[in-house]
């Protein structure tokens, strides 16, 4: 037992927060030969505001509205931005709170798939495995994201205040790779610098909040009431039915309040993680939650036309926004920093996030040359080969765009299907192990007593209704361009992890290695 309430050993067998079957399985022969009794492990040097901030930060609510709401007004428009958001905001938290509960048991960097394989009913091994795979090919879309937006953002930027400008795919490569670095330096050469960034970024996230509402509504025109609480925009998109409308809209206030399960993948770096891992995703689904209601209320009021916002030239339809209110270039162009600063910050926490749960995935077997990737850096103090190996990715995702935008854009939009997926498994587990056996749970100290049962089928409806729709495309008919590709990707993603599965995981994976419980 570490001074930070934390048992953690390596191996298989009993220290997880849950009695269970799989208990009984022991320590594997390959695990003995590989010396995981003797795997460094991570320094314990973030405290909760830092995790706060980091949770905060990553998840860029507010930001992400102003950059992904496209796809909203014209499925549904002002209404179900406001009126989904409310709701996206209620189902977050939902499944905030579920998987606090998890993080306050066994707050570990693999997460999901270690839950998964200490709670699922039957075959623990294989489905931990799979979901595994799942949680960590969603993260990599994720960490690929914000690079991409941050980019395509000063692409718009350029063709804003210079009409002359011809973008090319293969730019918004270039500065893909030129956003990436110094997130990557600053993961490397800086690791303490983390938590005093993480902390920046979140006074940043909430301080250029209010900045850029006072002026818009000092500066922007004024729409009624009426347009705010009550216009449902169903004539643009070419969808037909009303419930489908109004839940292909949903999706824009989803996608901005998902990721709070990064700080988790942080947790063995966090000291008294128990305690302040679930508090900080909680606390950071309802910050965001607020900020970003009352951020869209605001723009809502004063966006002006909404045929002109969708017209915009540059992609990007809050950059318009900006410019109908303020009616300068130079002062859009600084409101539209405003949301790229602090998207660029939450690279450096997504990237360390990433990189951990990558790390703890290989430390269990669960990668191939997991041993390679598995090594922490005696000098850095962080799995140095598996923050590559994120990068790498990250980058050859981005040669994709040179070729097909389409085809970028499909493997992107895996970040929240499968964020989804990875939550409800785990989820559904807890809600089974809690019917049936809850004398089997060892709690932690966040728990929701005789409120789970309630809060954890209320996040599994929602998980399941945000999964049905996510695959639908924004606008019909579809065609190859506006087709949306997450299933099919998915699908892909999920033959992958079953094929290696039979071919090596089988063989060599054994459930997670490390067992954490927190100090009762």
């Amino acid at each position: 037992m570490d001074n930070n309430g934390i048992e953690l050993t390596y191996g298989h067998g009993n220290g997880n927060g849950f009695k269970s079957p799989h208990d009984n399985i022991v320590e594997s022969k390959h695990s003995q030969e590989n010396g995981y009794q003797s795997k460094p492990r991570l320094e314990r040097y973030l405290g909760f505001l830092p995790m706060l901030a980091f949770a905060a930060t990553l998840q860029a609510s507010w930001e992400a509205i102003g950059a992904s709401m496209f796809a909203v007004l014209e499925n549904g428009g002002p209404v179900v931005l406001i009126y989904g958001l409310i709701l996206a905001i209620v189902g977050s938290l939902g499944i905030a709170l579920s998987l606090a509960e998890l993080a306050s048991i066994t707050p570990v960097a693999g997460a999901q798939y270690h839950w998964t394989y200490d709670l699922a009913p039957f075959a623990p091994r294989f489905l931990s495995f799979i979901q595994g795979w799942i949680t960590m090919f969603s993260w990599w879309a994720n960490v690929a994201t914000s690079p991409y937006l941050i980019g395509t953002q000063i692409q718009a930027l350029v063709i804003q205040n210079h009409p002359e400008y011809v973008p090319k795919s293969w730019h918004a490569t270039l500065i893909i790779w030129a956003v990436l670095l110094i997130p990557l330096a600053v993961n490397i050469y800086a690791r303490r610098l983390l938590s005093p960034v993480e902390v920046m970024g979140g006074i940043i996230h909430i301080l250029f909040f209010p900045a850029v509402l006072i002026t818009l509504i000092a500066l922007g025109p004024r729409n009624s009431s009426e347009f705010v609480w009550t216009h449902f925009e169903n004539s643009i998109s070419g969808w037909q039915n009303d419930g489908v409308i109004w839940s292909v809209g949903l999706l824009t206030a989803v996608y901005t309040l998902g990721g709070f399960d990064g700080v988790v993948h942080m947790a063995e770096e966090v000291r008294d993680a128990p305690r302040a891992v679930p508090r900080s995703m909680v606390y950071s689904v309802l910050i965001n939650g607020c900020v970003a209601l009352g951020f869209t209320i605001g723009l809502m009021y004063t966006m002006g036309s909404l045929s002109d916002a969708l017209e915009t030239p540059t992609g990007y339809r809050i950059l318009e926004i900006f410019y109908a209110a303020t009616k300068s270039n130079a002062a859009a162009s600084v409101l539209m920093m405003t949301l790229i600063l602090p998207g660029f910050i939450a690279l450096f926490n997504g990237l360390a996030s990433v990189t951990r749960l990558t790390w703890a995935f290989a430390r269990d077997e669960g990668l191939p040359f997991s041993s390679f990737f598995a090594y922490i850096s005696p000098r850095y103090k962080i799995p140095l080969r598996a923050l590559f190996l994120v990068a790498m990715i990250t980058v050859l995702l981005a040669l994709i765009n040179i070729g097909s935008t389409t085809a970028f854009n499909a493997l992107l939009s895996l970040t929240t299907l499968g964020q989804y997926i990875s939550y409800l498994i785990p989820v559904i587990f807890l809600l089974i192990k809690r019917l049936r056996a809850p004398q089997d749970i060892w709690w932690g100290s966040f728990r929701l007593g005789h409120w789970g049962v309630a809060v954890n089928v209320f996040a599994i409806v929602y998980g399941v209704y945000v999964i049905i729709f996510l695959p639908f495309p924004p606008n019909y008919p579809v065609t190859a361009k506006n087709m949306n590709y997450v299933a099919p990707v998915f699908l892909a993603v999920l033959v992958f992890a079953i094929g290696d599965w039979l071919v090596r995981g089988r063989k060599r994976w054994q459930g997670p290695m490390v067992k954490v419980r927190a100090e009762q």
